[in-house]
């Protein structure tokens, strides 16, 4: 038995790129940052930065494209790839990448993060922020149940 899952709560680096294949599917990228505090043998505070390129496809891309942004906090949820593909100069390049198949914006009402999630093509219940409320859903996706933003969530 194998398992590839990753989860990852980190900050968007940058805005989500959102394209289209020719046949039309979805696919948005972005980069997170995770951070990391530790001591060092001083016992002085170091923080340390990783980067993960994230890949999120149909509605999930959708969704990222146009509710996340830059410096606003997600929670990831997928799997690692790396593929490979030649530069401008014939040169073989590989790339590791984290497939997304859920994600959650953090945060509280008002501040950077949001609270709609999404995870595969099914909308979760979540708490948008006023300014962030969701658009109706295509029709392949399904809907939960409705909900009240102002509702505290026990989390």
């Amino acid at each position: 038995m194998s398992v590839n899952k990753v989860i990852l709560v980190g900050n968007l680096g940058k805005d989500p790129e959102l394209r289209y294949t020719p046949s039309g599917t979805a696919v948005a990228t972005f980069s997170l940052a995770t951070s990391e505090r530790y001591k060092d043998r001083n016992g002085e505070q170091q923080e340390k930065t990783e980067w993960h390129n994230i890949v999120a496809w149909r509605n999930l891309a959708e969704i990222c494209g146009k509710y996340l942004h830059k410096g606003k906090q997600v929670y990831i949820e997928g799997k690692i790839q790396t593929r490979s593909y030649e530069d401008r100069d014939g040169n073989r390049r590989y790339m590791t990448e984290v497939v997304a198949d859920q994600m959650q914006m953090l945060g509280r009402i008002g501040d950077e993060g949001g609270g709609y999630g999404q995870r595969g093509g099914d909308a979760q219940q979540g708490r948008p922020s006023r300014q962030e409320t969701p658009a109706a859903a295509p029709s392949e996706e399904r809907q939960e149940p409705s909900f009240n933003p102002d509702d505290d969530i026990p989390f």
